[in-house]
């Protein structure tokens, strides 16, 4: 959590170009590939989480947060949640 406003903004415009540490670049890039299709994950992506220094606990965390936040916001869309009209 933070409260550096520059810091969100430039996660949200393109992470990829945010001032985050290359462990924090892995992590990224592998919730933004299980959330765009988690078919495509591949054992070839958690190795590349472990030699970032994430153990199994930690990829199972990350994989659950991820899902959990993607599930929720898919229902919350579905249901027009925060929408008007």
């Amino acid at each position: 959590m933070t409260l550096d406003a520059d810091f969100v903004k430039a996660l949200e415009d393109d992470y990829t170009r945010a001032p985050i540490t290359p462990q924090e670049r892995v992590m990224l890039d592998y919730v933004v590939k299980l959330t765009k299709d988690a078919t495509q994950v591949r054992r070839s992506d958690h190795e590349r989480l472990r030699q970032a220094g994430f153990d199994d606990k930690g990829i199972l965390q990350i994989t659950l947060i991820a899902s959990w936040f993607n599930y929720i916001n898919r229902v919350a869309d579905a249901l027009g949640v925060g929408r008007e009209g």
